[in-house]
């Protein structure tokens, strides 16, 4: 629906996507309604899959109203009318899609409507994250969208060349001063855990899937382990992989050293408490995890894939390896376990990268877009 000059109510978003559980995308929309310019902008959001530990309570909080659409599935087509009738009533001016099978099946219903929406999509992953059925869905549909943003490089470069006309990179951004001020809850939470002064903490947030690399991840700590038992590793995530993983982190005899705590509420806390942050991931976006580690001055070790490799600088504010490859990944955290300057070196350089996180700037570009798609 064209907005003019004259026109003075807000500019009506809805965000569009198959979940609104506890990961990097749903925080990234929690941030944007905290900073959301309310006069000129009015925020909705729909979403397929109830999740345990959902962010719909906070963006409730925040004046984004949620609605939860169908029967629980993407699957099931009769979500489709709900949306269009949700669209229609709420006189919706932009939906911001953030899920590729949801995008894609609801594209041609809201491209089909009287003074239909923007459509603006945003890739979250590399397309070899999804299956055939979501890849072919999203190809065929693609370019209905008036506008695409992806999270990385490499998430553009996984676009079928003939779509990815316009498709751009544009960095996601956090609340720096509210993950700053849990800086002083290390010693408490530290205590708390067990850690002592001479543990050297290495904390990996990411949900137990595939994706995620676990399977490197736990061969390369035995190795840690072996040449330099002063380290101790925190995993922050929950997933289908969680027996899978326990069984070979028994396998592996890594007791207390690697700690599975599950899915938590105050992960800058353990940011706060932690001397190194880490990922070992086969494919990612641009993990919200990463951007609090470096407002809190978190050195980084982490594997060049997606947006990391897009952000990070090996030995300026992280040491960044290829993925796949245990001994790579043991060899790094040994150099930032033994050496404490190291660590100094590249937690400065974290404080210099969290500047480019901050959700206010990244709020506004987005409300550009916004206001451009419209007229």
């Amino acid at each position: 629906m064209p907005i003019t000059g004259e026109d003075r109510r807000p500019i009506r978003v809805l965000w569009l996507a198959k979940g609104l559980g506890p990961g990097g995308m749903e925080r990234l929309l929690v941030h944007h309604a905290r900073f959301g310019d309310r006069d000129r902008f009015h925020y909705t959001a729909a979403y397929l899959v109830d999740r345990p530990n959902s962010v719909v309570p906070e963006l409730a909080g925040l004046g984004v109203e949620c609605h939860h659409l169908g029967s629980g599935s993407n699957s099931d087509p009769r979500w489709l009318a709900q949306l269009r009738k949700l669209v229609k009533d709420e006189q919706i001016d932009v939906v911001h899609a953030h899920s590729p099978m949801p995008a894609a099946m609801a594209r041609p219903v809201l491209r089909a409507m009287p003074n239909r929406p923007a459509l603006i999509y945003t890739e979250h992953n590399s397309w070899d994250c999804y299956g055939l059925p979501t890849r072919l869905a999203n190809a065929g549909t693609y370019l209905m969208d008036d506008l695409h943003v992806a999270v990385s490089t490499e998430a553009v470069g996984s676009v079928p060349a003939a779509l990815r006309g316009g498709l751009a990179p544009m960095v996601h951004g956090i609340d720096l001063d509210a993950v700053r001020s849990h800086r002083g809850q290390r010693d408490a939470v530290r205590a708390g855990l067990g850690i002592t002064d001479d543990d050297v903490v290495l904390t990996v947030v990411a949900n137990l899937r595939t994706e995620k690399a676990y399977d490197v991840l736990l061969p390369a700590v035995r190795k840690v382990l072996d040449a330099d038992p002063r380290a101790l590793f925190l995993s922050v995530g929950q997933g289908p992989l969680a027996d899978e993983m326990a069984e070979l982190h028994r396998q592996l005899e890594l007791g207390d050293r690697f700690r599975f705590l599950g899915f938590r509420s105050d992960v800058p806390d353990l940011l706060a408490a932690s001397d190194v942050f880490t990922l070992s991931s086969r494919h990612e976006g641009l993990p919200v995890s990463l951007m609090e580690a470096a407002a809190l001055g978190l050195p980084t070790v982490a594997t060049r894939v997606g947006g990391l490799g897009d952000v990070l600088t090996d030995g300026v504010d992280a040491v960044v390896v290829p993925p796949e490859q245990p001994d790579a990944l043991a060899q790094a955290y040994l150099r930032v376990v033994g050496d404490p300057g190291l660590r100094a070196t590249l937690s400065a350089g974290a404080d210099v990268l969290a500047a480019r996180f901050d959700a206010r700037a990244v709020t506004a570009r987005w409300e550009a877009l916004y206001a451009g798609a419209v007229r």
